[in-house]
């Protein structure tokens, strides 16, 4: 299944793609996974084969690997194989955002563990221990307000989008 004949210049596609996939590069993002991100997300179907997308970005199947299983781990693409065939399609999904910031959520838990004994093992009242402290109260703050706004959006996507 080939990505449907539309009337998008490529070439504008590909200023967006790289346009795009500069800004997440600039957010932290390795550039490999940011242009394979972006050409999914460029994607009317929202998912492409390695061989589409080598062929779109002029990358190596090595390089596709590499960048979907970065993709694949921080929860922005999935994996999904073709029917009757070994060839997988790369998914980008409508709520890849959402997905991603909720799966982040377990790893501020296991930052705030860290943290906490680390205000035990330094002290609450040396510099350091304060500092770790600090920095604690602040994922637990960020926290609370995650957790409504992903609410908030959910209740917000559904009457905007639907169920899409």
């Amino acid at each position: 299944m080939t990505e449907p004949t539309t009337r998008r210049d490529p070439e504008t596609v590909s200023r967006f793609v790289e346009h795009f996939a500069a800004q997440l590069v600039e957010a932290g993002v390795p550039r490999m996974p940011a242009r394979v991100f972006a050409a999914l997300l460029a994607s009317d179907t929202g998912t492409l084969t390695s061989a589409e997308l080598g062929e779109q970005l002029r990358i190596s199947p090595a390089a596709v690997s590499g960048a979907v299983r970065y993709l694949a781990q921080v929860h922005l693409v999935s994996r999904e194989r073709e029917p009757g065939s070994r060839r997988e399609r790369y998914r980008v999904h409508s709520d890849q955002w959402y997905e991603a910031l909720t799966n982040r959520e377990a790893i501020i838990k296991r930052w705030e563990d860290a943290l906490r004994e680390g205000v035990t093992s330094l002290g609450a009242d040396t510099p350091a221990g304060r500092r770790l402290a600090e920095t604690l109260d602040f994922f637990e703050f960020i926290e609370q307000d995650v957790a409504g706004m992903m609410g908030r959006w959910r209740t917000y996507r559904e009457q905007k989008y639907g169920g899409a």
